[in-house]
Order: structure tokens, then C-alpha cells, then sequence
């Protein structure tokens, strides 16, 4: 029998959840695995014995090191809790979209098809996800963001930036039927409409027999559109999930046969990803089955 004292096992780093519901799920798993790892504290405890340094040897004050080598230990571990939120972030949606046949790309331009899409200075999506989004209707889920840069009282520059997410999805069907269709959510004083729609040149203003529609969106079409169809397409079924099923803060916009679908900020919780593709099918579909009559 062997006297040599058998060998302890490293102990086993915990898996990450099989199956993440939004992008920050597996941010303390990253977290935990980078500071796991040697090389982080070695990068770490270089920088801070640097700044440590020349702070001290600048204002030849050791306690004075010693607060700004404590800062670059503080800021370094938000710089690594920002790595992990940004590695988890990537997995959710490298895992949201391989579970759903989807295929995932990143930072890229959107066609600038409808007047959310050309806003802003600067236009980009920061990811996109492609393919069937529900019930047998192709298209793109994305998280759009626009910028404008504008200068302060000061002369400095600043840029805003406005995100949405948005879906995407070619309806050629409607093209003829209907060049233009906004949907968007109703904002400011209703006595203020007329002034308002004094502005807004071949736009025209659509009235619908439904409170609960009115209360909620404000509804624009070409001035020359026909609006028995408009009425047609706005069934009363089309109407009550609009008030009562879509996502929130859900609106949308029809341009030349191209749609776009759209809420406020980035969604990155899967039920949150679901339910906007879902309302962008049953946008897409409702206008499908309305052209096809």
C-alpha cells in the first residue's frame, strides 16, 4: 500500500445557468471567473503599484500613493465588472438566438427605410437577430440606436443617444394599398391636434370609432389614402390587442411595403424579445391579410 498522500482535487467551478432569461443572468459568473483568473489581479496590482509610485515620488506623499493606488484598485474592479456584464450580455443573446433559430450579428447599418430609421445624426443597429420571428413571418429584430450631437451653452459637444428596439419586416403586399401608415403613441394635449396636424403637410390625421384606440395612438396616413381600407385594416380584433395586447410602449410604421416596429430602449430579457417579435408578426400578418382580401 502506497504512503504518498493522494491528490486533492482542484475544486470545480460552478457551470453557468443552462439557459440565461436576460443579459445580465450570467454577469456574477463572468464576474467571479475573472477574478478568478491570476491574470486580472496581476494586471491589476501592476497599475495600481504604478500609480501608487508616481503619485507618492510626484507629491512626495506615501499616503497620498497610497489613495491613488486604492482608486486604481476601485477602478479596476468596475472595470472587470463591466467585462462581465458585457461577456453575459454576449452569451444571452448568442444563446437566445441559437434557441430560437435566429441568426445573430452585430454592430451594423439598418436600411433607412421609414422616418425613425433616418433619424439623428448617426444610425446604427448594436445587434440583430434574423430570421423567423412568429407564426411563419422572416424578418430582423434589432437594437436600434440613433445619436445627435448638438453643442451647450458653453460651446461644448454633447450627443444624445435615443435606442429602441425595433423589428423589421418587408410587406410588399401593402406597397399599392397603402404608401404610408404611422401608428405612434399619443403625447401631449388633445386640444392641441389641430394646431398640430396644421404642420404636418400630406399627412392626415385617422379617427376611429374606439376610445380606448384613441386614448393610446395617434394614427397618420397619406392624404390620399383610401379610408375605407384604413377602417378595413383596423378590425375590431386588430384594435383591442393594439390597446390591450402589445408590448408596451409599442408602436410602429409602414413605408413603401417596409415595416418597422418599434419600443423604447434596448430589450434584453427574453419575454421581453418574444413578445416584440410576436407584435411585429402580428402587425406584418394584419396587413398581409388585409392586402390579400
Amino acid at each position: 500500500m502506497s504512503d504518498e498522500a493522494p491528490e486533492t482535487a482542484a475544486p470545480a467551478q460552478a457551470p453557468p445557468p443552462a439557459a440565461p432569461d436576460d443579459a445580465d443572468d450570467l454577469r456574477g459568473y463572468h464576474f467571479r471567473r475573472l477574478l478568478g483568473e491570476p491574470s486580472t489581479w496581476i494586471i491589476v496590482a501592476v497599475l495600481m503599484v504604478a500609480a501608487g509610485a508616481a503619485v507618492g515620488i510626484f507629491l512626495e506623499s506615501a499616503p497620498l500613493g497610497g489613495a491613488a493606488a486604492a482608486a486604481v484598485l476601485v477602478l479596476g474592479l468596475i472595470g472587470v465588472f463591466a467585462i462581465a456584464d458585457s461577456r453575459a450580455e454576449d452569451a444571452f443573446f448568442a444563446h437566445y438566438a441559437q434557441s430560437n433559430g435566429l441568426a445573430l450579428g452585430g454592430q451594423s447599418f439598418l436600411p433607412e427605410a421609414t422616418p425613425l430609421l433616418r433619424k439623428g445624426d448617426s444610425r446604427y443597429a448594436e445587434r440583430t437577430l434574423t430570421g423567423s420571428l412568429d407564426d411563419g413571418v422572416d424578418g430582423v429584430l434589432a437594437l436600434y440606436t440613433y445619436e445627435e450631437e448638438h453643442t451647450d451653452s458653453d460651446g461644448d459637444r454633447q450627443t444624445d443617444y435615443y435606442r429602441y428596439t425595433v423589428g423589421l419586416v418587408d410587406v410588399p403586399e401593402c406597397a399599392r394599398l397603402i404608401p404610408e401608415l404611422y401608428v405612434q403613441r399619443k403625447f401631449g394635449l388633445q386640444a392641441l391636434e389641430k394646431l398640430e396636424d396644421a404642420f404636418r403637410g400630406s399627412k392626415e390625421r385617422v379617427k376611429l370609432e374606439s376610445e380606448a384606440l384613441d386614448r393610446k395612438y395617434e394614427i397618420f396616413v397619406d392624404e390620399k389614402q383610401d379610408p375605407n381600407w384604413v377602417r378595413q385594416l383596423f378590425a375590431p380584433t386588430f384594435i383591442v390587442w393594439l390597446t390591450d395586447g402589445s408590448p408596451d410602449k409599442f408602436a410602429f410604421e409602414l413605408v413603401g411595403g417596409t415595416l418597422c416596429c418599434y419600443a423604447n430602449g434596448h430589450e434584453k430579457r427574453a419575454a421581453d424579445l418574444d413578445r416584440m417579435r410576436a407584435a411585429t408578426a402580428t402587425v406584418a400578418t394584419r396587413l398581409r391579410e388585409e392586402s390579400l382580401e
